[in-house]
């Protein structure tokens, strides 16, 4: 993962160049570009055991979802006050706020967020990406980590309040988690595999 720091030492057009030079970064096909307090960030594509856990919990949500909600993967959700975009494993969120136009939305109209670790980033979603997200007021965070300390794990937060999350659930791989409404949905995660 590379990184380029920008200064923030004045304070009037801060935000816009840094989407600017968030915009302009030129990567690889398949690397994610996202811009992780202050920093832009260039993650590898993810490996293929993540992309099918992501497949696996989109797949589920798109049963339980409104007709006029969707699963986006690569979807850029802006939280300007920490001076970021996260691309997420799935946002889901109304297709009208897919309308504007541009290359991200407001963190804030996600209804859900799942990030799906990854080893070489997996502080990132557990730490400042968390962080980011309740800041934004994300009613819901998945968080999907194969690289636990403790084991693969899955944890749902809820409840956000200032940059901090309730933890609403944790389960290691094998036990079901509920996603509470507006989804009400159980995820086997026995289905997902390790690694």
């Amino acid at each position: 993962m590379s990184a380029l720091t920008v200064d923030h030492s004045s304070h009037g057009h801060e935000w816009d160049d840094l989407v600017r030079i968030w915009g302009e970064t030129d990567a690889p096909e398949g690397c994610k570009v996202e811009i992780i307090e202050g920093i832009i960030t260039v993650s590898p594509p993810p490996s293929n055991i993540h992309n099918l856990i992501a497949e696996k919990v989109q797949r589920r949500l798109y049963s339980v979802i409104p007709q006029d909600w969707g699963v986006y993967q690569t979807l850029g959700t802006s939280i300007p006050s920490r001076d970021g975009i996260f691309i997420p494993d799935l946002a889901v969120l109304p297709e009208g706020v897919l309308s504007e136009p541009g290359n991200f939305v407001a963190a804030a109209d996600a209804e859900l967020i799942v990030e799906v670790t990854s080893k070489s980033n997996a502080s990132h979603d557990r730490i400042m990406k968390a962080a980011g997200y309740a800041q934004a007021g994300v009613p819901l965070y998945l968080l999907i980590d194969s690289f636990a300390p403790g084991g693969p794990t899955v944890t749902l937060y809820g409840e956000p309040k200032g940059e901090v999350y309730r933890v609403l659930r944790a389960v290691q791989f094998g036990e079901d988690i509920h996603i509470p409404a507006p989804f009400n949905l159980t995820l086997d995660t026995s289905a997902f595999p390790f690694g």
